[in-house]
């Protein structure tokens, strides 16, 4: 492959990756509002759960517009790896929520 063919398949996959995180980062939003929607339709999580969860996803969510705004509509490498950080640990809070135990009462 020439120089310019692979300068260019380079430059393709750097595009394509910033895109995939955006796109991973939005998929796990939506999967981790589902799994607290279902928490509180099970009567898994607790209000004061639900409120913690709901408003630490806020937070991350505006982390993650602001760190956006920033940088052009992008998230720098190190950014990415911060939010995939802190989506882990949402996650496993969810979990830890849902299986502590505590039931909303009917």
């Amino acid at each position: 492959m020439n120089a310019v063919k692979l300068a260019g398949a380079a430059a393709l996959v750097v595009g394509l990756t910033g895109a995939a995180w955006g796109q991973e980062i939005r998929e796990r939003q939506e999967n981790q509002q589902d799994r607290i929607a279902q928490g509180v339709r099970s009567g898994q999580l607790t209000a004061g759960e639900t409120a913690r969860l709901e408003g630490r996803e806020a937070a991350l969510n505006r982390e993650i517009r602001t760190d956006r705004r920033a940088n052009g509509g992008t998230l720098t490498p190190q950014e990415r790896q911060q939010v995939n950080r802190q989506q882990n640990r949402l996650s496993n809070q969810i979990y830890r929520a849902k299986h502590n135990g505590r039931r909303q009462p009917r």
